[in-house]
């Protein structure tokens, strides 16, 4: 399909312009979001709780404590996440959202909004995410940890020197094609950690001395002198939780279980190490088991037992978080060494994660049916229920026509890969009226297929309809049922009684709960 590529209009403050709920776009200013920056003691807690609930859409801020660390930096019940970190978390799995805040160590950013400036910003459309980039500013890139290993010849391969006319401050100077080059680092780069320690909290003499000290690797944070801007204007701490971490050269693997015949085919112990603290340890993994195929081997730690960390639950504790998960679990597990290096840096391991499953695993443990074993015992007992899953598997044609506040709903995307599903329905809008949920994932735009195109031709072919928007849409699970036995997906399949019925469906209450 040949499109005219969609160009941003950065005075829009939307990339979702089929949206827009004027033809006046210039006129538009949209929600601001505010910051709060959260620093807490040792052993004391940031003073709020996060939730989903039913009828309310987005991450909650509840229970903020009278005089707590929250309350303080700004924190109001009601306000909505967008950001954690400078990760936009608004489309992100509420369990991993909570996981993210809880592995960040002693400072946390949040970017919010208010609960009724969230609520209009979803009805009128606005792109949350465009929204929260345009408190850092156009240019602006993300902080960069870099793992720089020696060369044996030509050492670590940068120098670090004052910069002139600014006190304080560092800029780092990589040999062209040395190590550090190769691992990230610019030339005007400005230095703000090195091995766990801040940069301006150090000399540039001890700095260097600690460099010339280095044994055969150094880690450090830099960001280019541009980006730095935007977080002195915004008095922002720039953290390590922030950070691309490419060159990074140990991280925590999670991956995802089916138990078989035997179980998960490895033992776990609780052992004590060299230093006195004690883990829960992967021991004797069986040949051909579970554990075996997903990679798990012997003397691995177990960090995380379906996204929550064990690190302070006895052993009892862990196989009851087993138990429970039914025959699906995921673990997040790493080596010793991998282990001894954050705690070295003062870091949080379970920040750099990566997920090890394959594609069959993440539609595995991403199907509802599939998630415990009361679930389980529904679907593999009768035809009835496999019957009732295809029905719930076809395809829905919306047709919409634009109200004075919009088509009412929002796109998402997954940054850098083609498809687009509907990630906000407003209540009551047109959206909403069509039969649109959130979740549903796009297959037809006004006739034509968009599962293979970016965001900004279907937001191209949107425009083009003008008043009036016709969206073939599947909920996410009968997406992927429907592709994987290689089904077409077509408004053929829609039936005329069906078109009618999603044209005047009524609205449709969230069903999300903490």
């Amino acid at each position: 399909m040949e499109l005219t590529p969609f160009v941003f209009n950065p005075k829009e403050g939307v990339d979702n312009p089929a949206m827009v709920i004027s033809e006046d776009v210039e006129k538009i200013s949209g929600p601001v979001p505010h910051l709060c920056v959260l620093k807490r003691e040792e052993g004391e807690n940031f003073g709020f709780h996060l939730r989903l609930e039913k009828g309310l859409p987005g991450h909650v801020i509840r229970q903020v404590e009278l005089l707590g660390v929250a309350e303080k930096s700004g924190l109001r019940d009601g306000d909505r996440l967008l950001e954690v970190n400078e990760k936009f978390v608004d489309d992100v799995d509420h369990t991993e959202v909570a996981r993210m805040i809880r592995v960040t160590g002693p400072q946390l950013c949040l970017l919010l909004l208010s609960s009724d400036e969230y609520e209009q910003a979803v009805a009128q459309g606005w792109n949350l995410k465009e929204l929260c980039k345009a408190q850092r500013g156009e240019e602006w890139n993300p902080p960069r940890l870099c793992h720089v290993i020696r060369n044996p010849a030509s050492g670590l391969g940068f120098s670090i020197h004052p910069v002139e006319g600014e006190k304080g401050k560092l800029s780092i100077n990589p040999i062209t094609g040395g190590p550090a080059e190769k691992a990230g680092l610019r030339k005007g780069d400005r230095l703000l950690w090195i091995n766990g320690a801040m940069a301006c909290e150090l000399t540039h003499s001890a700095i260097n001395k600690m460099v010339k000290k280095c044994s055969d690797h150094m880690t450090v944070l830099v960001i280019d002198s541009r980006s730095e801007k935007s977080y002195i204007r915004r008095n922002m701490t720039i953290l390590p939780a922030m950070a691309e971490a490419q060159s990074m050269p140990y991280k925590p693997k999670r991956v995802y279980l089916k138990q078989g015949p035997d179980g998960y085919g490895f033992l776990l112990r609780l052992e004590k190490m060299s230093t006195g603290r004690t883990v829960h340890m992967v021991r004797e993994v069986d040949a051909g088991s579970p554990a075996e195929e997903a990679d798990i081997k012997d003397g691995e730690i177990l960090m995380e037992v379906n996204g929550e960390s064990v690190d302070h639950l006895s052993h009892d504790e862990v196989v009851s978080k087993v138990r429970d998960s039914g025959n699906r679990v995921s673990f997040t597990t790493m080596t010793l060494e991998s282990l001894d290096f954050y705690t070295k840096l003062g870091l949080s391991p379970l920040l750099f994660c990566e997920d090890h499953s394959s594609g069959k695993e993440q539609q595995e443990k991403s199907t509802p049916q599939e998630q415990s074993p009361a679930a389980l015992k529904l679907l593999e007992s009768s035809a009835e229920a496999q019957e009732e899953l295809e029905i719930e598997s076809k395809p829905r044609l919306c047709v919409l026509q634009r109200s004075p506040v919009g088509f009412g709903f929002h796109l998402g995307w997954v940054q850098q890969k083609p498809g687009t599903f509907i990630n906000r329905v407003a209540p009551r809008g047109p959206g909403e009226s069509s039969g649109l949920k959130e979740g549903d994932v796009l297959v037809e735009v006004n006739g034509q297929n968009v599962e293979e195109e970016c965001l900004e031709d279907v937001i191209f072919l949107m425009k083009k309809g003008g008043s009036s928007l016709s969206l073939l849409v599947m909920d996410r699970t009968g997406y992927e049922w429907t592709k994987k036995n290689g089904k077409p997906i077509t408004a053929e399949n829609v039936a005329a009684k069906e078109v009618q019925d999603c044209e005047s469906s009524s609205p449709i209450q969230s069903n999300h709960s903490e």
